[in-house]
């Protein structure tokens, strides 16, 4: 699992997963219901993305997203 603390750690992720999975921008875009410029914005990092659509994007990859509490977080690795 990796860490998402910036747009850029989840738009290179997401660039990533779309083409790890062979899916090119305007199909994933057709899929989540979104223009190709906004998945364009977000998998170059741009910080003004609507977070509505970045989850319609991560489903559309079959991707959860999940959060956490840093301080639970290096609790659970260093048991």
């Amino acid at each position: 699992m990796e860490e998402v603390r910036t747009v850029s750690d989840a738009g290179r992720i997401i660039k990533a997963v779309r083409k790890r999975q062979g899916i090119r921008q305007q199909d994933l875009a057709d899929l989540a219901g979104v223009s190709c410029r906004f998945l364009s914005d977000l998998e170059n990092g741009k910080a003004s993305v609507e977070f509505g659509k970045v989850l319609a994007i991560l489903a559309a990859l079959g991707l959860d997203m999940r959060l956490a509490a840093r301080h639970e977080e290096l609790t659970a690795h260093e048991q």
